[in-house]
């Protein structure tokens, strides 16, 4: 099956406003769960829970974007994109305003399970929507935008969640979260596009069978999976590692290093999606690869080092890491056609959050402390991650092999006078 041509065509300024629209969307719905990251210590004093409870606190947003994914691949093709994606991100917007009001761990666990739900279908239908509106020989870039949310958020997430508990309390980020969630779903409402996607007379047990029985699905599920295990097994270390490690505080020194590759991130997104446009997609992946395997031998061995060098590694780190998406993603969402696009991007969301847990989970049998209070067991934590590094160019070439098109760039028509 190829996918097709087929696309939403939007004026540049519509399209650009679009992009941003749904970057935003996919910020706050990473960021929600990452801002849960460092406010360990404050929840479990508050309602005196121990570790393994906030360990489900933390977990149960997964688990419930995965679920919710599952579940969405039966039903999400029914409706128009823009319609589906305001009721998930209005509802994503209540469940994280329930999280700032729960008065008990059980009432927050239950808003988590709910943002979750609501969060992981909205990332999904983000996919979706850059598939419908942007046209092949441009995805590259306009994916490489909206998935500069993912290291922007995971940079951002844990120090911001740092600084707005340690001066207003817990409750902070959440309130900080449902104050863009209600600014963003008021620019989505005024900006996404219309576009009319319902797949008429939608059978959802035949659609589900149908997503799930092509191998080219198969084999872009397998794909995005990998994609995100080699972040997943590492990142929850980098932080700690560059505390008991490098020898970096966390009050000023731990968060200039994250901005440091917050910034470079940045700069470095629009160019990968350029280069995503106008070369084969699994050549470029397999480039960056080379490079993330080479700043991964380095941060996973990084002993003390001053903030300038600890800064540098961080940003070859994060520009690496998020560098992979763009081709990877790209290539994914050229996979499916238009009519089976929403039911698979949900379960490819669904495939991705479980991925990740899985690789946080398998983290924890490589890492320890040393009695010095050192982490040990970084650098196998760091083979690891290569061999989902290969793994990854593996299923990409994978796929390539079965589907051409996913990574080839169509001839680019001539630009509008």
């Amino acid at each position: 099956m190829s996918a097709p041509l087929q696309h939403h065509a939007l004026s540049p300024a519509r399209e650009r406003a679009t992009l941003l629209t749904l970057a935003a969307v996919q910020f706050t719905h990473v960021m929600d769960f990452m801002i849960m990251m460092p406010l360990g210590s404050q929840l479990m004093a508050v309602f005196n829970i121990g570790p393994a409870q906030f360990t489900y606190l933390v977990a149960s947003y997964g688990i419930a974007a995965a679920f919710a994914g599952l579940a969405g691949g039966f039903f999400l093709d029914r409706f128009d994109r823009k319609r589906s994606l305001v009721v998930l991100f209005a509802g994503f917007g209540l469940a994280t305003l329930a999280c700032t009001l729960a008065p008990t761990h059980h009432t927050l666990m239950l808003a988590r399970i709910a943002a979750g739900a609501f969060g992981g279908l909205a990332g999904s239908m983000v996919g979706a929507m850059v598939g419908d509106i942007i046209p092949p020989e441009r995805r590259g870039r306009a994916m490489g935008i909206v998935m500069s949310a993912f290291p922007l958020a995971s940079v951002l997430g844990v120090p911001l969640g740092l600084v707005l508990a340690g001066k207003f309390g817990w409750h902070a980020p959440f309130f900080l979260l449902v104050g863009f969630v209600a600014v963003i779903l008021g620019v989505a409402i005024a900006t996404l596009p219309p576009i009319r996607t319902a797949v008429q007379d939608h059978r959802p047990i035949r659609q589900m069978r149908e997503i799930m029985s092509h191998g080219i699905h198969l084999r872009a599920f397998a794909l995005g999976a990998v994609l995100v295990m080699a972040g997943g097994i590492l990142i929850p270390f980098i932080a700690p590692s560059f505390v008991a490690n490098v020898g970096l505080n966390e009050a000023v020194q731990l968060p200039i290093t994250y901005a440091v590759g917050g910034l470079a991130t940045a700069l470095s997104t629009p160019l990968v999606g350029w280069l995503c446009d106008r070369m084969d997609r699994l050549k470029l992946l397999v480039f960056i690869s080379i490079g993330a395997i080479g700043t991964v031998l380095v941060i996973t061995r990084l002993g003390p080092a001053s903030v300038a060098t600890a800064s540098i590694v961080m940003a070859l780190f994060m520009v690496t890491m998020s560098g992979r998406f763009s081709p990877a993603m790209t290539m994914i969402t050229n996979a499916v056609e238009a009519r089976y696009r929403g039911g698979f991007m949900s379960v490819n969301a669904a495939l991705q959050q479980a991925a990740s847990a899985s690789a946080n989970v398998l983290a924890g049998v490589f890492v320890t402390r040393t009695p010095g209070g050192q982490l040990a067991g970084l650098p196998q934590l760091g083979y690891a991650a290569i061999g989902f590094f290969v793994l990854t160019a593996l299923l990409a070439a994978e796929l390539r092999a079965a589907a051409p098109h996913v990574a080839s760039n169509p001839a680019r028509p001539p630009a509008a006078p």
